[in-house]
């Protein structure tokens, strides 16, 4: 797993919104307090099959994910990824 910047750690929690024929799951996540922050999870994220999009909300530390085909576990590991943990799966 990689370090993040410094200035960021924290637990993260999930809801979802399904959307048509794909689903929103917003999370989120407290410690992000840079563009660094939001850069590496943004990218991690977005490597995800299935993620069609990702939007960061540094103010409210929210992650917003949409797309169709990808799984709780691999938002969880590509989160990992970038330095962070999820503190559980969406309802």
């Amino acid at each position: 797993m990689s370090t993040a910047c410094s200035c960021c750690s924290g637990e993260a929690a999930a809801t979802t919104v399904a959307i048509g024929n794909g689903a929103t799951r917003i999370y989120s996540v407290s410690g992000m307090t840079c563009g660094h922050c939001v850069s590496s999870v943004s990218g991690e994220i977005g490597k995800v099959a299935g993620v069609t999009g990702v939007a960061v909300d540094l103010a409210a530390g929210a992650v917003t994910v949409s797309g169709a085909g990808f799984s709780d576990e691999e938002i969880r590991a590509a989160v990992e990824e970038a330095g962070y943990e999820l503190a559980g799966t969406p309802a």
